[in-house]
């Protein structure tokens, strides 16, 4: 055997085997909801029992009681980022207008901004090239990416939201003026696990990563303290059909 197609069949047999391993994870952690669910049932009933009681002794059950709710809620959300992130590879592509896909994004997500005094400036250009997206997907990562902006700036801000065509595609850059992050905290956001915030799963970005390099793109960020942070997100486009019918 060559050393390439000794080479070829090693990468096969170590990306089978890490589909094998993200199957049995993500069934994992279907095993998991399902117990979950029914601890959060039972403190839910517990709660309501010592919800309306005086008794210093039940006052501090229901402490408790709140303390394994608080955690549970944790635990949910952070399978809920896991089965997401372990999905993420999945997608159904069709041809699609970016412009037309951020401005729903922003549509629904201008209330929240609103509420949290983030100011949105969009410059979404027209006529861009198609583009293939997994519509679902990549709407889950752009909203992920806004809210990630969005906590960015605690005391509010502003978010520049733009589309534009780039040499070997499109691309789209989010960029706010939150705190943005050091050197270190950059190189490490799309680590799995990694994260600066408490409580969080550390796979909001990570997730983002894998649905963009599954469209075929890639995610880049600049930031600084201080000065805010900008996230790329570069696409490629499909091939431009001419009177021939076949690719340029």
């Amino acid at each position: 055997m060559s050393p390439e197609s000794l080479n070829n069949d090693l990468n096969r047999r170590l990306a089978d085997g890490y589909a094998e391993i993200a199957r049995l994870a993500g069934g994992l952690a279907h095993e998991i909801k399902n117990p979950l669910s029914t601890i959060r049932m039972n403190m839910e009933l517990l709660a309501e029992d010592f919800s309306n009681s005086d008794s210093a002794r039940d006052r501090r059950a229901m402490k408790k009681i709140e303390l394994v709710q608080q955690e549970c809620r944790r635990l949910q959300d952070l399978l809920d980022d896991f089965l997401q992130f372990a999905k993420a590879h999945r997608l159904d592509l069709q041809p699609n207008d970016l412009s037309a896909q951020v401005r729903q994004v922003l549509d629904f997500y201008r209330p929240q901004a609103r509420e949290s005094g983030v100011d949105i400036v969009d410059y979404l250009a027209a006529d861009l090239p198609t583009v293939l997206l997994d519509r679902e997907s990549f709407r889950g990562a752009l909203l992920n990416l806004l809210l990630n902006a969005e906590q960015a700036m605690p005391d509010g801000g502003q978010l520049v939201v733009r589309t534009y065509v780039t040499a070997k595609g499109v691309a789209l850059d989010l960029i706010d003026t939150g705190c943005g992050m050091d050197d270190q905290t950059r190189e490490k956001v799309f680590e799995t696990f990694y994260s600066t915030k408490r409580g969080g799963s550390g796979l909001g970005l990570p997730t983002a990563r894998r649905i963009i390099e599954g469209h075929g793109g890639r995610i880049s960020l600049q930031s600084a303290p201080g000065r805010g942070t900008q996230v790329t997100i570069a696409l490629p486009v499909l091939p431009r059909l001419p009177a021939d019918g076949k690719p340029d």
